[in-house]
């Protein structure tokens, strides 16, 4: 199913072309459910299928787990707390989650933006959390691992590498960002990001628990059976964010300047613009560039800004080219496997079309 709204005259690629153009990407995934939507000035194209037969709310109404990509969430409201003075880039996390506690030296070093930028030192997930992980790694690895785990880890780490100096993708690093935010400011992780992010865009179908029944999308492993919503225990800032693709084109659209109400805030707008400015660069001959919270990619139209996600049983992408109005938003309700064409596509469309 296409669904396909009138584009402006000024459109250079018209929505129809744009609905054949991912009519033809669906064709490339595999899974139950799938939603490919593209914003282009705020002019919408969504495309829907996939193998299963579609349920009473319509795929793009349902809200997909979005995994890593959860993290552009947490980036903007790290941004927005900043421009509104109340943080700063280079307050020490640990001072502001436990004053006076003693740490390992790397750790008192570690930055609000080291965590958020995985330059903190800190591993992929704590050490212990592998051995209650291990038994239910298909079903609920993270449940059984809450958030005064995740804190009383960091606090105890050993990091291997100065804060700052090596770049290693860490969920725990952006997990505990959100719960030193949340201690910095006196207020709930799930609060504060509907506060100072959610509302203000907008995004009413976004949320960080699984919502009322027939509401969610439903997770696939590669066989087809269906998964368990995802628990992310005390990971919430690092990977809770379940939204519906209309939802997630409006928080890219934010991003674009292609929002039918741009932020009127001087601090979301501050924000917006501060997370897609490169801040790093990573690999060999520091090829791989950054922002605070996206991947930084060239294309042939300019640079694109990109996260995807993966849950037990569901993918997502996000991703955008500043000053462009150009936004792809992509979920799908089957687990990722070496195969996998999903990200692909969904990078394609950003960085493949004008």
């Amino acid at each position: 199913m296409t669904e396909v709204t009138a584009a402006p005259a000024t459109a250079p690629v018209s929505p129809a072309a744009t609905a054949r153009v991912l009519a033809e990407a669906a064709r490339a995934v595999d899974a139950p459910d799938l939603v490919l939507a593209v914003s282009r000035n705020g002019v919408r194209t969504v495309h829907t299928g996939g193998s299963a037969e579609p349920g009473p709310v319509p795929r793009e109404l349902m809200a997909y787990e979005l995994g890593s990509a959860s993290k552009p969430y947490a980036g903007l409201l790290l941004a927005r707390l900043v421009a509104q003075g109340r943080v700063r880039y280079e307050d020490r996390a640990a001072d502001l989650l436990a004053p006076g506690f003693p740490v390992h030296p790397a750790v008192r070093r570690i930055t609000l933006r080291h965590l958020l930028t995985h330059t903190s030192g800190l591993p992929g997930l704590p050490a212990d959390f592998y051995p209650q992980a291990v038994p239910r790694w298909s079903t609920d690895p993270y449940g059984g691992y809450p958030a005064d785990r995740v804190v009383r880890s960091f606090l105890r780490a050993r990091p291997r590498h100065r804060p700052g100096t090596r770049w290693r993708y860490s969920n725990f690093a952006v997990s505990v960002l959100g719960h030193t935010l949340a201690a910095a400011t006196g207020t709930p992780w799930e609060v504060l990001l509907h506060q100072q992010v959610l509302a203000p865009l907008g995004l009413d179908a976004t949320r960080v628990r699984p919502g009322p029944d027939g509401t969610d999308a439903v997770g696939h492993r590669r066989d087809g059976t269906p998964v368990p919503a995802l628990d992310t225990g005390g990971f919430t800032a690092a990977g809770a964010v379940r939204a519906t693709p209309l939802d997630l084109l409006t928080f890219l659209e934010a991003h674009t300047g292609g929002a039918a109400d741009p932020p009127t805030d001087s601090s979301l707008a501050a924000a917006l613009t501060e997370v897609t400015r490169p801040v790093l660069r990573r690999g060999l001959r520091h090829a791989h560039t950054h922002t605070l919270t996206w991947f930084h990619h060239p294309s042939p139209y300019g640079p694109v800004l990109f996260h995807a996600g993966a849950t037990l049983g569901q993918q997502a992408f996000l991703g955008f080219r500043p000053g462009t109005g150009l936004a792809v938003a992509a979920t799908a309700t089957r687990r990722v496997h070496r195969a996998d064409t999903f990200v692909a596509t969904a990078y394609g469309l950003l960085t493949e079309t004008p």
